[in-house]
């Protein structure tokens, strides 16, 4: 006697196909969250953004073509000047092509936008960082940025995405990113191996203190029109003596030197033709740290990229910055 339905052969050919079908379906979807994602980058360049205390901020990264992430791989930040940002610097600094060349990866964060006033009561309303207090002043209203924040931020953010070498991280930057760079080696000097300010610094008459003693550089056009009144030009030959009697450039001078503990005394370098180089060297003196001082002949309020004047900038500073790690 039959039994109410029975299946036939066909049918049970069929169920099982259809079993092992769904069997097989959900073991696809089982694994599909195990798989690791794709790279967060392509080759050249990427924007990326963070959020800081509720303000969404940018920064630029090229990545060399000889990135490998099997490999750590040095950094180094370039920081616009005021009204610059992040973009500008990445196209017009050089610092990309010496990335590439030099298989670093070259960072260009953009600072906020303010309005602020500068000498004689200018107001203006551009980017600029957030150095210390007594560089400029912010109109009335306005919210000071965590500039020292967002840049830890990038660096952590940048450790997420590349295989970074967390002993070669370097700070480069301009007038205004000039003056956050003396504030970065201040600030970050436990994780920033070697910092150079072009064009900006700070000569407030007071003592810093660093989180760690590390090697900085200043560099200035003789013809920066704003640093020498009325486009006056400072000759190369007379370096050596406003360094010793000239109260800016003291100011300069004992600012770095007291703040990072160097000798007072200095060994000149290089030629009238081109650049001088006043180095101090740290104490105890034991080779890992200086502080210099570079006068470049006919520069003006630039980051020297071999079109606005011959020295190509980014190239000097690597070769200076490279030979200093994070200790």
């Amino acid at each position: 006697m039959k039994m109410k339905n029975q299946l036939s052969p066909s049918q049970i050919i069929g169920l099982a196909l259809l079993i092992f079908a769904a069997f097989w379906d959900c073991s696809e979807k089982s694994t599909s969250p195990d798989r690791k994602p794709g790279p967060e980058f392509e080759l050249g360049k990427n924007r990326y953004t963070l959020e800081i205390d509720g303000d969404k901020r940018e920064y630029f990264v090229h990545v060399p073509m000889g990135y490998d992430a099997n490999n750590a791989t040095p950094v180094v930040f370039m920081l616009h000047g005021a009204s610059g940002r992040g973009e500008w610097m990445y196209k017009f600094s050089g610092w990309k092509e010496l990335g590439e060349e030099e298989n670093i990866l070259t960072v260009f964060p953009t600072a906020w936008s303010y309005c602020w006033i500068k000498a004689n009561d200018v107001v203006r309303d551009t980017t600029r960082w957030n150095s210390f207090p007594g560089i400029f002043t912010f109109c009335a209203g306005e919210k000071p940025r965590d500039d020292v924040k967002f840049l830890r931020h990038i660096v952590d953010d940048l450790k997420q995405k590349f295989t970074v070498d967390s002993q070669r991280i370097y700070m480069v930057g301009f007038s205004s990113g000039g003056q956050m760079a003396f504030r970065c080696a201040v600030e970050m000097s436990d994780v920033i191996a070697a910092v150079v300010q072009s064009g900006g610094t700070h000569q407030i008459d007071t003592v810093f203190t660093p989180v760690r003693n590390l090697p900085i550089t200043f560099e200035l056009g003789n013809k920066d029109e704003t640093w020498f009144q009325d486009g006056a030009e400072a000759p190369l030959s007379i370096f050596d003596d406003v360094l010793k009697n000239h109260y800016l450039f003291k100011r300069i001078v004992n600012v770095h030197i007291n703040s990072f503990y160097c000798e007072s005394i200095y060994q000149m370098s290089g030629d009238t033709t081109s650049a001088l180089t006043a180095t101090y060297k740290g104490i105890p003196n034991i080779g890992n740290r200086v502080f210099n001082f570079t006068l470049i002949d006919g520069l003006d309020h630039s980051y020297p990229n071999t079109v606005n004047h011959p020295m190509n900038g980014a190239r000097q500073n690597w070769d200076w910055l490279q030979q200093y790690f994070l200790r």
